[in-house]
């Protein structure tokens, strides 16, 4: 078995007081915008409050979202962009931003093959609630995305010498003469200054700052929440802070998928229903179209009142979905070699539980004439043994934040730019609406990530910064 990558963060002894380029945050958006800065010229570092490297994105598991991607068509998936968006403006209720969603919805297939360009290759497909065909990336190894794709980009980081520093917590964001000129942080208890004419802000965000999430939703107090405990809102804070203006706060997404029988929540990801898992009640019936919108999904279940429901899939997904092996090992994933045996260890009818995959497997040929699901019904539960999930919806992603052009510039309250300052990933708002479709989070921080990599290394060479 093939040794497991470690990256070693920068020794602190190296940070130096000026850099082209500050990067805050070394998630998917923050690695991608450094390396996208440092081929273009630019010496960026990238500072991380938290001692472990990769934020949220570690916690992806499903794929990568993009459209019109050789990728597909070698699946013999002939998207277009139009559909991709038409699909994401639907999900998110029809309140995304236009302007960031077209941008986004362009530059994908772009982003897939900037990817595969530095050797991350993201050649298989999946579906996730809310798109119409097979337009979720991930890699033939079915390992979830996230943290292969954080590995992947820290090998790059590390061949290329990029500076990336934990344990530094960045108290503001400095300005000079109404430009952002660099960023005062805390290391070891010590303030000090670091200076640089621009700086990304990739800092992800607030869905484990219970706070903040009661005071835009007070509805969710009690929820957990599936991030890291480093997605405090702290970029949101900084960006204020300069008079940024913040955008769709309120909007705060729950995967409606999570066990939480264990003292850490985990997210069980949406491509497990993608390959043909179905949800059931108590009483083993399903209750939902389970490739609904996290939204609809979400609210099928709390209404059950059962504190709850089950997925219940077969071997056949459980090739499809290599998450499922790590669910199992933590001791998530409830099994029995038969039907009956599964449905007498959570405690659920037999008899209707066969009944109900019965009709299932059925309707992958007439259809699914109860709740009109149309994705995710390539294979059936059929090859025992068989696996129950017992999940409920939690907190996991905030639609909400810093608001940005398509230029990842950050925006005032008079929608003016904010010399020098980009944002990009989960703490930008817009992008989603009110609803964030499974898949778009990962693409959104290559794309955008790249998009501001590439826009800050235009402001300062234009003399902008300067």
């Amino acid at each position: 078995m093939a040794e497991k990558y470690k990256f070693q963060p920068t020794n602190i002894k190296e940070l130096k007081v000026n850099y082209d380029l500050i990067i805050v945050g070394s998630g998917g958006t923050g690695l991608t915008a450094a390396l996208q800065a440092h081929e273009l010229g630019l010496s960026p570092v990238i500072l991380e409050k938290m001692p472990a490297i990769g934020g949220n994105t570690t916690r992806a598991s499903s794929g990568m979202n993009a459209s019109e991607t050789t990728v597909q068509l070698d699946h013999k998936i002939v998207d277009n962009m139009e559909d991709f968006y038409n699909d994401t403006f639907k999900g998110g209720g029809k309140k995304n931003n236009p302007e960031l969603l077209k941008y986004f919805t362009t530059h994908s297939a772009l982003a897939i093959d900037w990817l595969a360009g530095h050797g991350i290759i993201l050649d298989d497909l999946t579906t996730t609630g809310g798109m119409s065909v097979l337009r979720t990336h991930r890699p033939s190894s079915m390992a979830p995305i996230g943290g292969f794709l954080v590995t992947e980009l820290l090998k790059q980081i590390e061949k290329e010498g990029i500076p990336l520093f934990t344990d530094i917590h960045v108290n503001k964001l400095l300005q000079t003469a109404g430009k952002i000129s660099g960023v005062e942080v805390d290391i070891d208890a010590k303030t000090t200054n670091i200076m640089a004419d621009a700086v990304i802000l990739a800092t992800g965000g607030f869905g484990a700052n219970p706070e903040l999430l009661v005071k835009y939703r007070p509805d969710l107090k009690g929820y957990k929440t599936t991030n890291q405990p480093g997605a405090t809102g702290d970029g949101i804070s900084l960006a204020s802070d300069v008079g940024a203006k913040l955008v769709d706060m309120d909007q705060v997404q729950v995967h409606p998928t999570v066990q939480q029988d264990t003292d850490h929540p985990f997210l069980i990801g949406e491509a497990v229903r993608g390959e043909g898992a179905i949800l059931v009640n108590k009483s083993a019936k399903r209750f939902v179209n389970e490739l609904d919108t996290r939204k609809n999904v979400t609210a099928a279940i709390d209404n059950l009142n059962e504190k709850g429901a089950y997925l219940i899939l077969d071997q056949g997904i459980r090739d499809r979905v290599k998450a499922i092996e790590f669910y199992d090992h933590v001791g998530l994933v409830t099994t029995g070699q038969t039907l009956d045996e599964l449905a007498e260890k959570i405690n659920m009818d037999a008899k209707t539980l066969n009944e109900t995959v019965a009709t299932w497997n059925s309707a992958l040929e007439s259809g699914d004439k109860e709740f009109g699901r149309t994705t995710g019904m390539d294979r059936g539960i059929v090859n025992g043994p068989f696996f129950s999930i017992h999940i409920a919806p939690a907190v996991h992603y905030t639609m909400g934040g810093v608001a940005i052009n398509d230029k990842t510039q950050v925006l005032d309250e008079n929608d003016k730019t904010i010399e020098g300052l980009f944002a990009a990933g989960e703490i930008a708002g817009g992008l989603h609406g009110n609803n964030r479709i499974g898949g778009n989070s990962i693409a959104e921080t290559v794309i955008f990530g790249r998009q501001a990599g590439q826009q800050s290394f235009k402001y300062l060479q234009t003399g902008q910064g300067k």
